[in-house]
């Protein structure tokens, strides 16, 4: 072939191809810990593929999700603190799979940038790769897309994509009925929802990123970055135990909206505030912006991550059963007539 004299590279234009290939080689240990009955082949292929069978299914229904982290990234890049976001981007999309039922088998990312970091992608990436560890799925493919002039030095984007699978029939809500109990799961902070409004918080606080916590240990930005809960292994062992009609992921929109995707129409739910205690960085939030508790309640988890319904005969059963896998059950309320959540007591 011709060699041009002074011509053009993709590399002059801005891409590296070479440091995409230094990317998948330095990602593959962590891929390779994420591996599970079912995977064929790893990572570099077209396509991932996914043996069914051999993960022990016999007559599959496959369940699919695709999240992303939203704004709490902003404080990821703006930090340079990007080690955990990736956990944040699996567990948004494998607790969302849990919510139907289904066991999350696999998992593929998207990660978009002006210009590829080596150090900065491989952080993300072994965080997605511990998230898919934690949650038992496999992270068997994704894309790296270095665009220049689409991002600003230093921002990327991601989104995830994970699918699991459950036996034809095991789907879930499934039999809510009035009395069900409502196990809540405590949160480990604010997770991925509602950084818009904890941005402009911060900004009216007038504190930096790099200010001492005004609500726990730490510096305040790495404090919001503690990385939203995998529920995963927890509820799974509780669905296969019996008697969990439904659950419920807390995400934005809160427990107002999110307990109502579950329930039956004709159905609600009476919560009790008081049944647990609002986790500090709520405290502060809703202090600095005199956030209403309604507003709270519809914004933000206010510390209860996943709610369960459960059959009243096996509710202390059922929590016991989470404790011992290292969950804080809160028992917070029942199913009952009429439609819509309810409270009694206060959180502020």
């Amino acid at each position: 072939m011709t060699q041009g004299k002074n011509g053009l590279t993709y590399a002059d234009a801005g891409v590296d191809i070479d440091a995409g290939n230094a990317l998948i080689d330095r990602i593959k240990p962590a891929a390779k810990k994420t591996a599970r009955s079912g995977v064929m082949a790893g990572l570099g292929g077209f396509g991932a593929l996914f043996d069914l069978k051999d993960a022990g299914y016999k007559d599959p229904i496959l369940v699919a999700a695709t999240d992303g982290v939203g704004t709490k990234l902003r404080i990821a890049i703006d930090t340079g603190n990007v080690d955990t976001i990736g956990i944040d981007l699996v567990a948004m999309c494998v607790n969302d799979l849990v919510c139907q039922g289904a066991e999350p088998l696999f998992f593929l990312d998207y990660f978009a940038t002006g210009k590829l970091e080596l150090d900065q992608a491989t952080a993300i990436i072994n965080g997605i790769a511990k998230g898919c560890e934690l949650s038992g799925a496999a992270l068997i493919g994704g894309e790296t897309a270095e665009m220049p002039g689409m991002y600003h030095d230093g921002d990327f984007d991601l989104a995830g994509f994970a699918v699991g699978a459950m036996e034809r029939g095991a789907d879930l809500p499934a039999d809510v009925a009035e009395g069900d109990v409502l196990l809540g799961l405590a949160s480990d902070g604010v997770h991925s929802n509602g950084y818009s409004l904890v941005r402009k918080i911060v900004e009216v606080s007038g504190l930096g990123w790099d200010a001492d916590s005004p609500f726990g240990e730490g510096l305040l930005g790495a404090a919001l970055l503690a990385p939203t809960r995998l529920y995963v292994k927890q509820t799974l062992a509780a669905v296969r135990a019996g008697g969990v009609h439904a659950l419920a992921h807390i995400t934005g929109g809160g427990l107002t909206e999110n307990l109502p995707r579950v329930l039956p129409e004709g159905l609600g739910a009476d919560i009790d505030l008081g049944a647990w205690e609002l986790p500090p960085v709520f405290s502060w939030l809703a202090g600095v912006a005199k956030i209403e508790e309604a507003e709270l309640l519809k914004t933000f988890n206010s510390g209860i991550g996943m709610v369960l319904s459960v059959d009243a005969s096996r509710a202390e059963a059922i929590a016991e059963l989470l404790r011992a896998e290292g969950e804080t059950v809160f028992t917070i309320g029942r199913v009952t007539k009429g439609e819509g959540v309810r409270y009694t007591g206060s959180l502020l």
